[in-house]
């Protein structure tokens, strides 16, 4: 008998000796190295010294797999958007956004490769409830960002912003390290938010009124051109 439950992580994260958890972590270990439709539940079982009957008391698909691993992302970004809506300040809400998204994404490994799971496999993602999901979290989360008064320029910075931290999960290798397009990336999203800022500065300096011509001062005389003799 064991002297109480292990304890959670951040959000209800997974508990050590978990078996639920543990499945997921080599599910998802197995789908992002050799590829979702290359791995078998039998595979996932395998590794784990686990029956099939065993995994299935969990799992019955490798759909559900994948299914509790986007409800951990849509738990993570509901975090963010009630920030959000709290925040009072939105030039500040929207670059303070983009440093916890970022941050989101790769918190953990286990995070780091849900991120990569999604962003690589969009058929498989956006056919499952969880999928469906995570994409009207993600409308709300741009909706809060994207004001509707904006220019349009302005308006596609902002969302340019979020996706382009996405980017990095696109690659294994090449163009720096990990952490190194990490931290560019970032860079790259906070410019884009502060370039959308200047856009729509720039757009409201244009619609003020220009500033009235001061008028002439007594007792000086306006000359004016004529033509002909």
């Amino acid at each position: 008998m064991t002297g109480g439950p292990a304890p959670t992580g951040r959000r209800g994260g997974p508990r050590a000796g978990d078996t639920r958890s543990r499945i997921q972590d080599v599910a998802l270990g197995l789908f992002v190295a050799d590829g979702y439709d290359r791995t078998s539940l039998r595979e996932v079982a395998d590794r784990l010294g686990l029956t099939k009957a065993a995994l299935y008391y969990h799992f019955r698909a490798k759909e559900d797999i994948v299914d509790s691993l986007i409800e951990e992302r849509i738990a993570a970004l509901d975090e963010l958007i009630e920030w959000a809506e709290r925040e009072p300040d939105p030039v500040r809400m929207r670059r303070e956004f983009v440093r916890r998204y970022a941050s989101d994404l790769y918190e953990t490994e286990r995070q780091a490769d849900i991120s990569r799971f999604v962003a690589r496999n969009p058929t498989v993602v956006n056919a499952l409830p969880g999928g469906r999901r995570l994409a009207a979290r993600m409308r709300r989360a741009l909706e809060l960002l994207v004001a509707p008064d904006e220019p349009l320029g302005a308006q596609l910075r902002r969302i340019l912003a979020v996706f382009c931290l996405h980017a990095g999960e696109l690659f294994d290798e090449g163009l720096g390290d990990e952490r190194e397009r990490r931290t560019a990336l970032l860079e790259i999203a906070l410019e884009t938010m502060e370039s959308a800022d200047g856009a729509t500065a720039r757009r409201d300096r244009q619609r003020s009124p220009a500033p009235a011509a001061a008028p002439a001062r007594p007792g000086t005389r306006q000359t004016t051109t004529r033509s002909g003799h």
